[in-house]
């Protein structure tokens, strides 16, 4: 574990709700262009939040995952604020919700037709899915 001067300060906030604040070594988390990972002192950065696992390192209480589905991540040099749409614990993850929007999205990418729209918003739904179903395995 990093010295306790060395940690960033993490919060993980929804509309409704504010999952985590408190201070960890490391934070991994889903942009839309890849997963990205801040150790203290990382460069400023505002990026926006993809779908998938925020993984923090080094916490009072071992390591901590949560599923995120969009929204906004800032780093500065000693802190990280997440905005997500939507962010729940893998154990809260209804794996049977999860399937029916994972067999929705395939239905939904059957029927796009030559509409690109309906493509994009169908494999959205699809990579949501999969990612939950995923993460509910693992936690």
């Amino acid at each position: 574990m990093a010295e306790s001067g060395n940690q960033l300060h993490v919060r993980l906030v929804t509309p409704d709700r504010v999952l985590i604040d408190e201070e960890a070594d490391a934070v991994e988390l889903p942009s839309k262009s890849g997963y990205l990972e801040v150790l203290y002192g990382h460069a400023p950065l505002l990026a926006e939040l993809g779908v998938g696992e925020v993984r923090l390192h080094g916490v009072s209480g071992g390591d901590q995952n949560y599923f995120v589905v969009w929204g906004f991540v800032e780093v500065l040099p000693d802190r990280v604020t997440i905005l997500a749409q939507n962010a729940i614990k893998p154990e809260e993850i209804d794996t049977g919700e999860a399937q029916r929007e994972l067999e929705s999205g395939e239905k939904m990418w059957n029927e796009a037709g030559e509409n690109p729209e309906k493509y994009k918003e169908a494999n959205e739904v699809i990579h949501e899915a999969e990612v939950k179903l995923a993460s509910a395995q693992k936690g």
